[in-house]
């Protein structure tokens, strides 16, 4: 009765939404600062004054939300821990400044980044040759790849846990395969510079997509929007989820060339027309008008970041360096799942992985200061 198809698939195992009791969540990487209050106010006002337009379709292309993205980006540089701030008005770092304009017809909008990445996965990529990515990394890209029956080659990270760039590209030349990665990567936390990802892009294969997820990128690492300029089989994913405070909305996207994005726009139209709702669109909207609130709280996580990472090293915890909001870190003499268990027991979720390779590791995701101080005094007693 089944289709033979499913037998390839393996769903992917979101973090752990708890349902028995109250915890401090850390353990699903999402922003613990709520929305500018500007975003409740703007989804009031177009609920109340527009009710009757929740019975109608929304605007298949997210016009309007492609115009606020562009105009964000072009303002912050697509690295809100850099962005300079000048009361409500974001500026870009000089080394992150994006040497075009970003327009709308570069961008495309989806129903969360893994709608968006299910979309790249279907244009780009065929069943006649592996897509390469680490082997440690976001983990619903092999689960795509077993839903459109994508060959996969995944690559080992190095002992240092940075992206063996080399082999990955020995091995995209050698069967001339498209390439994908997180920058910074997840779970681990780490970012490649911007000259090295375009040292990669020039010896990748010219007629194959390179794409680059940076759903973290805004808590500290470097974007490669910049490269957009010289490098037309380039695709940069990107989220709201996380620096955005949108993970309960659902909201992702990406930006490329027109050429590329409008093919990205015949699959959805084949697939689902209307993927983003008119009461996402209206919040993501008034998130992209308020940008210099969200870059001020991705400040905060990153200074919290760097501050709890000197906490654990400072109680026997390695640590990989992190440009994200979340840290991976273990301690010798203890299992992950002991970790693991000995922070749930106190009321804490964090995220252990059961991945042979990581299996010692918890991934920490940032909170508040009070949060991050309650999770402190655990972590120090084991």
């Amino acid at each position: 009765m089944l289709a033979k198809r499913l037998s390839n698939l393996h769903p992917y195992v979101p973090g752990e939404q708890p349902k028995d009791r109250d915890y401090i969540k850390l353990n699903a990487n999402e922003n613990p600062y709520p929305p500018h209050k500007s975003v409740g106010e703007a989804v009031a006002k177009a609920a109340g004054e527009n009710l009757s337009k929740l019975g109608l379709y929304p605007d298949p292309d997210s016009t309007e939300l492609r115009k606020a993205i562009a105009k964000m980006l072009n303002e912050t540089g697509g690295v809100f821990c850099n962005t300079k701030i000048e009361g409500e008005k974001c500026t870009p770092d000089e080394k992150d400044r994006i040497p075009f304009e970003v327009t709308p017809e570069m961008i495309f909008c989806g129903n969360g980044s893994d709608e968006v990445l299910s979309f790249v996965f279907y244009t780009f990529f065929d069943s006649d040759r592996p897509l390469i990515f680490p082997n440690f990394t976001y983990s619903f890209y092999p689960v795509y790849c077993g839903y459109y029956n994508i060959p996969m080659m995944q690559v080992p990270l190095k002992s240092d846990w940075t992206l063996d760039s080399g082999r990955m590209i020995e091995e995209a030349q050698k069967n001339d395969s498209g390439i994908i990665f997180a920058n910074p990567n997840a779970p681990t936390g780490i970012s490649m510079n911007r000259s090295d990802v375009a040292d990669m892009i020039r010896r990748a294969p010219k007629d194959r997509i390179f794409i680059v997820d940076e759903a973290y990128c805004d808590f500290g690492g470097e974007s490669c929007l910049p490269l957009l300029k010289d490098f037309k089989n380039l695709v940069i994913v990107r989220t709201f989820s996380k620096s955005l405070s949108f993970a309960g909305m659902r909201l992702g996207y990406v930006v490329s060339s027109p050429e590329l994005i409008q093919a990205v726009f015949t699959v959805k139209n084949s697939f689902n027309h209307f993927p983003v709702d008119f009461l996402a669109q209206t919040a993501a909207i008034a998130s992209c008008k308020s940008c210099w609130y969200y870059a001020e709280n991705a400040k905060k996580v990153a200074r919290d970041r760097d501050d709890f990472t000197s906490f654990l090293k400072d109680h026997g915890y390695f640590v990989i360096d992190s440009t994200t909001n979340f840290v991976f870190t273990k301690k010798e003499g203890h299992t992950g799942e002991e970790l693991y268990q000995a922070v749930k027991k106190a009321g804490i979720l964090i995220r252990h992985f059961n991945t042979p390779g990581i299996e010692d590791f918890v991934r920490i995701t940032i909170g508040t200061p009070s949060q991050m101080q309650e999770l402190k005094s655990v972590m120090e007693k084991i």
